[in-house]
């Protein structure tokens, strides 16, 4: 049987704490670069670097079994990965439309109004 009072150091989290308010400072701090691929590339790497450390410390996964935590992660990271992929075919097919209708069939025209 599990002992139920153990405790994980307190230095573990005053760390944690530490990296979030530096990976929040790093966060904001992109506001001050164009707007572009880099700065949204970045707030979305921060943001899930921030998210992960809080999962796996504040919420204990790091001392957890891997059915769980593959049970508790693999769904988000499936959609991710689902995701990565429609936007690619969004992109695939917006390009074949452009490559065989041009430019015109992209407008889109309202019922009525010819």
């Amino acid at each position: 049987m599990a002992d139920d009072t153990t405790q994980h150091p307190l230095k573990i989290y005053w760390i944690m704490w530490a990296a979030l308010f530096v990976l929040s400072t790093f966060s904001y701090a992109t506001d001050f670069l164009d707007r572009g691929y880099l700065r949204h590339f970045l707030i979305l790497l921060f943001m899930f670097a921030k998210a992960g450390g809080i999962v796996w410390i504040f919420m204990h996964m790091g001392w957890e079994r891997m059915a769980l935590k593959i049970a508790i992660l693999g769904p988000p990271v499936a959609i991710l990965v689902l995701i990565g992929m429609m936007s690619l075919e969004g992109e695939y097919v917006e390009d074949s439309r452009l490559e065989n209708y041009g430019e015109s069939t992209m407008e889109v025209e309202t019922p009525g109004h010819h």
